[in-house]
């Protein structure tokens, strides 16, 4: 009786989302066997990161309130009087700064392994769009608790873009809602946190997974180059989503177990008429940028310092997003370029970091 209910309702839902087109695809889908294999779980880490920051932020939705007189004091509400509000709240933020960690590492590991090429540049390209929403999601989400270290933060960050050439004013009054950060910036950025962003994750997020679908996991050149009776795959169906399982659960647990050992404190409640503390700095993804702008002169020639940075950061990251449509693996000499192209933005990425967190 039960087989037959289930039977009628599988063929139902087949009819209607194709569900035996859908495992078709997945029983055919092969996953490459090499020395680099353990790349590909990154972007599974992320998805399982990204689902947690959904699900603890609609948690943390139902008692925080974006309100100047109420936004501090309802984080600190959710941290001491909400039964494991701490876990969630400490969840959300850990959450947010491991995701982003991992999807650094998932963008240079299919860097390296070349997994931009063709057909897959627009895997790479809409890859890097998720990176950047996620740097949307840290940058509106820090000033949510409205405590004193994210007050000041928010408003460096917000100057840093008011020099943007062209746009810049527009987009710093936009984002601050004002002349000052205050009420209207953090009820914008609310909106884009809970709305806006989540909305553009989630379209670009089903282009990137389609794209994924569609051409498959790549083959680094090593293994492009072996003999075809020496290649090895596995199927991804049900050996590698398995072994994928296996890998959310323990990316799963080093997240739950970060946060029961060291979780997300709140600060003081800001005050916008206060000075800045001594030694304010953003988040740790912007750190290494914000340091190499506090090196730069007031001035270079006739252009402001920081803009000058900013067209710096735009031609370093515009050649890296190029990379595919110029490094299209017909010339070893260019190919050895954008290696040493990116091992020195990884380089200085890290340098820059920890110059900047020591400073």
């Amino acid at each position: 009786m039960l087989g037959e209910i289930s039977e009628t309702t599988f063929k139902w839902l087949d009819e209607r989302l194709s569900l035996s087109a859908v495992a078709s695809a997945a029983g055919k889908k092969k996953v490459p066997l090499h020395k680099q294999s353990f790349w590909y779980y990154m972007g599974g880490i992320a998805m399982l990161l990204l689902a947690v920051q959904f699900l603890t932020g609609i948690l943390l939705m139902v008692y925080y309130i974006p309100e100047l007189s109420s936004a501090n004091s309802s984080v600190l509400f959710i941290n001491s009087q909400i039964d494991f509000g701490w876990f969630v709240r400490s969840m959300h933020s850990w959450g947010a700064n491991i995701l982003i960690f991992v999807l650094f590492a998932h963008m240079f590991s299919a860097y390296f392994m070349k997994a931009y090429r063709k057909p897959r540049e627009l895997t790479w390209i809409s890859g890097l769009g998720l990176l950047m929403l996620c740097f949307g999601f840290g940058f509106t989400g820090y000033l949510l608790p409205w405590d004193e270290v994210a007050f000041f933060a928010t408003k460096i960050g917000i100057d840093i873009a008011e020099q943007v050439p062209l746009i810049g004013v527009i987009l710093a009054n936009l984002l601050r809602g004002g002349l000052e950060v205050g009420q209207g910036t953090l009820s914008r950025f609310f909106l884009l946190h809970v709305i806006v962003l989540p909305l553009g994750l989630f379209a670009i997020a089903g282009i990137h997974l389609l794209l994924v679908q569609l051409h498959g996991m790549s083959e680094p050149k090593s293994f492009q180059a072996q003999a075809p009776e020496k290649k090895k795959y596995e199927m991804f169906f049900p050996d590698f989503f398995m072994k994928d399982l296996m890998v959310w659960l323990l990316a799963f647990n080093v997240l739950a177990t970060i946060v029961i050992l060291f979780p997300w404190g709140v600060g003081p409640e800001a005050d916008p008429f206060a000075a800045a503390p001594a030694g304010i700095k953003p988040e740790w993804y912007f750190l290494g940028m914000f340091q190499f702008l506090k090196l730069l002169p007031a001035h270079i020639s006739f252009i402001e310092g920081e803009k000058v940075g900013l067209l710096i950061f735009a031609l370093i990251g515009g050649i890296f997003a190029a990379a595919p449509f110029i490094d299209k693996g017909e010339n070893p000499k260019l190919s050895m370029f954008f290696d040493m192209y990116g091992l020195m933005i990884l380089i200085g990425l890290i340098a820059f970091t920890i110059w900047g967190y020591l400073a």
